[in-house]
């Protein structure tokens, strides 16, 4: 087959279930766990092939722009574009939105493959097996979904039932399933012929467009006019916020799969994920003899069977078993593996809350389309900070009403304007910004640019930057 596929990577979601790590404004599929790459990252990397992928679609909110361009710039991937959602509107709609551009660009005959950015799945030889007979199916004119071979009787995922053989080597469904009761789940799986309903799929843009006409008009009619007119900026287009509103907030099973005549599924039996909690994190890992799945900067003393986690501190466990352990740069969760489930009512509990709200939504390390900074120390009227900025990249032309900064180069070299002076500082250099003096930070050089700031003022908060100039479009 020579057509080449388009992904659609869907990379909007922001799950807290793996929280202390994952935050609302910096989700799993960003998220480095055990490794260099992030899962967002693995999944780009799954698509690279040029030979049987066009590049890729990614969609996501405002808030992860510029981490998906960043990620993706990091393995010098190129994408397609990235579309943003001006609001969570579920699978069905962002898929539609898909669909629409690429019939728009690419014409109506183009298959696209619908995927999640926050799944870990082992891309060997069985899992291409499967793409190439979903792509035979959907080149059938078939609504193609993967169903994962269970290896348990898991209750936390939906199923798919297969029914009659087809020659794609795909099957036919028989029905969905919602996530089951555990006596049932087991039924399934002695049974034979139930798969786990993995969310990724293999849509000819035209079927998939004709089946929303009939069964999700609505869903199909604000993506379509969102597409229609939405606005490219820099790399991006933004869905029309008006039109993407008016579509009903419904997943893509629930919209066409559930409803169609048209619905395959692929048997496959590649190694999957969705790790949703931190027990699917310890069951991904490669143990040690003890049954212990450790990271980096970890020591572990009689302890069995357990996940121990840092992005900070170095932890020391002793005399534990089946216990999670995972410590970020400001917070620490402590639990039995068997109660992972529970992560997401802690995390409620602490939003809740005024005084642990902000350990729920950000990290003290934030990324921006320039780099990004850590928050070192906070204090009354002062806070440090570690700044670092990309080759190539510059801060915005800016000033502040309450606050004054000193920046000391650690690392590389910097380009600082302040006022109409330009001067470049190197390693051990230093210098003063004024009070509402107009000011900017670039990266001429060709390593990372690291720099310490200390602010001091009347108020600190990231709201007190008044952009003048900004190669972003930020306000």
């Amino acid at each position: 087959m020579t057509q080449k596929i388009v992904p659609v990577i869907m990379a909007g979601g922001k799950g807290t279930r793996l929280w202390p790590l994952s935050r609302s404004t910096a989700p799993k599929q960003f998220i480095r766990f055990i490794g260099d790459t992030t899962l967002f990252q693995e999944t780009l990397l799954r698509v690279s092939d040029k030979a049987l992928y066009e590049p890729a679609i990614v969609i996501t909110n405002e808030e992860f722009r510029f981490l998906v361009a960043e990620q993706a710039r990091e393995l010098d991937i190129a994408l397609s574009t990235i579309l943003l959602e001006p609001m969570a509107r579920n699978t069905a709609a962002a898929v539609a939105a898909a669909g629409a551009l690429v019939r728009d660009s690419l014409g109506e005959d183009t298959i696209i493959h619908v995927l999640a950015s926050d799944h870990e799945i082992d891309a060997d030889e069985i899992y291409f097996n499967a793409v190439r007979t979903a792509i035979a199916a959907a080149s059938q004119g078939k609504l193609v979904t993967f169903g994962i071979a269970p290896t348990e009787p898991a209750t936390g995922y939906g199923y798919i039932e297969g029914g009659d053989a087809l020659s794609s080597g795909a099957q036919s469904v028989k029905r969905f399933i919602e996530k089951p009761p555990l006596a049932e789940a087991e039924k399934m799986l002695a049974s034979g012929g139930f798969y786990w309903n993995s969310g990724m799929f293999m849509f000819p843009v035209a079927c998939l467009l004709n089946e929303m006409a009939s069964f999700a008009p609505a869903v199909l009619k604000a993506a379509t006019e969102a597409v229609a007119h939405g606005v490219k900026d820099l790399d991006f287009i933004r869905l029309d916020k008006a039109a993407f509103a008016e579509s009903p907030d419904i997943s893509i099973d629930y919209a066409i799969m559930e409803k169609t005549r048209n619905a395959a599924v692929v048997p496959s039996p590649f190694k999957w994920s969705d790790l949703g909690s931190w027990d699917a994190i310890w069951k991904s890992g490669n143990g040690d003899a003890e049954g212990n799945v450790a990271a980096a900067n970890t020591t572990l003393v009689n302890t069995r069977n357990s996940l121990v986690m840092t992005h900070g501190v170095h932890l020391a466990v002793h005399g534990m078993d089946d216990i999670a352990v995972v410590a970020s740069e400001d917070a620490v969760y402590v639990g039995r593996l068997q109660d992972a489930q529970d992560v997401g009512a802690i995390v409620k509990m602490l939003a809740a809350k005024p005084a642990t709200a902000k350990l729920t939504e950000t990290h003290p390390t934030s990324y921006r389309p320039w780099g990004g900074y850590t928050s070192i120390f906070n204090g009354d009227r002062f806070q440090v900070k570690r700044i670092f900025v990309t080759p190539g990249k510059k801060l915005s032309l800016q000033k502040h009403h309450h606050r004054s900064e000193h920046w000391i180069v650690v690392k590389g070299t910097a380009e600082v304007t302040i006022g109409e002076n330009v001067q470049m500082l190197r390693e051990n250099e230093s210098v003063y910004i004024p009070l509402g003096e107009v000011h900017r930070l670039a990266n001429p050089g060709k390593i990372l640019l690291e720099l310490i700031e200390v602010q001091t003022g009347s108020y600190l908060g990231e709201d007190d930057i008044i952009r003048i100039v900004d190669e972003f479009g930020r306000n």
